[in-house]
């Protein structure tokens, strides 16, 4: 049996086993945190840090309306319960498989296509939810910066770090503007994309000199702009997608700053905001599962720079990121394994 059939019959073991494996790191890379939260447990205000869970589930409903008010955009009505769980399930890819969000999109694409979603339209739906994502997080960016201001906690490396991140919000969200709002331009961007990602992959299979195939893709990056072309014809229906993301970001900064208040400290919001941003940033790149270990150290950096002080932030940032992860790993699990077993189901009464 040849490697790729084997690897078509096989999919789904080696997925979870790629996943278990993913999880196993996490769990190595968590046990000292793990300890040092134990160890502050009987530090915290128990009835406060309980907030997190209703903060959390109102941060889920904001996506879930959020995907439901994009696909509705593209003539897709797809059910709140649905795109809850799929919510999940992304949170889940996107933290035991550090990939910058790619993963993710392509999960989300693949995952959809059971409920009869186009990949492209997916994918494009993604892509809004992470530009309303961005362009929202710029007025709380902004925010955050006069909060400091008026504590007169604004040194010149805070108004370089907010200046740079603001920076990069308008030029990713202008560039994909810029790429997906013209068919020829998307195109090009794509095809030189796939070009690289084919050299990438010859290094490990010399044999096929062209994995990822640009032509059979042509159609698909035609339907990604037109689904664009979509959106960009009602701005009016993007208001209540917009909303949806800010309230989104809000309830991640409000899920951290609860943690600080279960610790008893009343810290500036701003710095919150400016730590939150530059650790989801930088765990962006991260080569372990969640960011561990790069996450908390520039959360914990800027908060120092911004005012708070090294022996509140580390405690209370790392009980964020336990916390946070132990509320939201095991449901996304939980809910992404399913999914497997169904997809395995409907393949298998497809063939017979």
């Amino acid at each position: 049996m040849s490697s790729s059939s084997y690897l078509k019959r096989n999919w789904k073991l080696i997925l979870n086993v790629i996943t278990i494996a993913a999880m196993v790191v996490l769990a190595i890379a968590v046990r000292k945190q793990l300890v040092q939260t134990i160890e502050n447990l009987g530090k915290i205000n128990g009835w406060a840090l309980l907030l997190i869970v209703p903060i959390e589930f109102l941060n889920y409903h904001a996506q879930t309306r959020l995907y439901q008010r994009l696909f509705a955009m593209v003539d897709e009505e797809l059910p709140y319960k649905k795109l809850f769980k799929v919510s999940l399930e992304l949170n889940f890819v996107n933290h035991i498989f550090p990939s910058g969000g790619v993963t993710g999109i392509s999960y989300f694409g693949l995952r959809l296509r059971n409920e009869g979603v186009k990949s492209a339209k997916s994918t494009v739906v993604q892509f809004m939810k992470l530009a309303m994502l961005f362009s929202s997080f710029e007025f709380l960016l902004l925010f955050g910066m006069l909060l400091l201001a008026a504590v007169g906690k604004v040194n010149n490396l805070i108004i370089l770090i907010g200046g740079s991140l603001t920076t990069l919000l308008v030029v990713g969200t202008a560039g994909f503007v810029y790429i997906i709002g013209d068919r020829k331009r998307i195109q090009s961007f794509f095809s030189i994309t796939t070009r690289i990602l084919n050299r990438i992959i010859q290094i490990v299979r010399p044999k096929q000199p062209e994995t990822i195939s640009i032509e059979r893709l042509r159609p698909f990056f035609d339907d990604m702009h037109d689904n664009y072309v979509t959106f960009q014809s009602k701005p009016a229906q993007l208001k209540a997608p917009f909303w949806y993301a800010m309230l989104a970001n809000a309830t991640e900064i409000l899920a951290v700053y609860v943690v600080y208040l279960a610790f008893g400290h009343w810290i500036n919001l701003g710095a919150v905001i400016l730590a939150y941003a530059v650790a989801n940033f930088a765990g962006l790149v991260s080569v372990l599962p969640g960011g561990i270990g790069v996450y908390e150290a520039l959360m914990t950096a800027v908060l120092v720079a911004g005012g708070v002080p090294a022996a509140v932030s580390i405690p209370a940032t790392i009980m964020y990121r336990v916390v946070n992860t132990l509320l939201q790993v095991p449901f996304g699990y939980y809910f992404y394994h399913r999914s497997l077993a169904g997809t395995g189901r409907l393949q298998h009464e497809h063939v017979d």
